[in-house]
């Protein structure tokens, strides 16, 4: 049986998203940034809630959401992926003052948008992106992030 929505030659989708946790992960100890999976810290308005980050670290203090999506199969915009990523900006826009917060993100380059996916995102969705948000591109096989996104923290 064929998913349609499920990455092609992978498991699952929840395996390439834990894989890529992963290699962020990896990245961001090469950086000197150790972070721990699924951490845990308190987000909301006047009421609080705990929350999970992909990963994160009270010291320094970091969370990270991380997404691996891709244009669709068609090179089409994946408006329903996209939508994810606004629900993470809401969550980071929640969360404690004072923790560096990172959308990272797996790159994917549309050769006739010519631009990739984080690209598209800033350009329509940056009115979304909270001022101390920043946004990494990551490239698994340079193991290299890019910033497409750089918070904008007051001064």
């Amino acid at each position: 049986m064929v998913n349609n929505f499920q990455r092609p030659g992978a498991i699952s989708n929840a395996d390439v998203g834990n894989h890529f946790e992963t290699e962020a992960q990896k990245w961001f100890l090469s950086e000197g940034v150790q972070l721990q999976r699924d951490y845990r810290v308190e987000i909301g308005h006047d009421e609080k809630k705990e929350r999970k980050f992909d990963l994160g670290s009270s010291n320094p203090p970091i969370l990270v959401e991380c997404k691996s999506h891709t244009w669709t199969a068609g090179k089409n915009i994946p408006s329903a992926k996209l939508t994810v990523w606004n629900e993470s900006m809401y969550y980071f826009l929640l969360a404690p003052k004072g923790f560096r917060k990172v959308l990272f993100v797996l790159r994917d380059y549309s050769g006739n948008r010519r631009e990739s996916l984080a690209e598209y995102y800033v350009r329509t969705y940056g009115h979304l992106i909270p001022n101390d948000v920043e946004i990494l591109e990551f490239d698994p096989p340079n193991m290299k992030a890019t910033v497409i996104h750089s918070a904008r923290l007051a001064r």
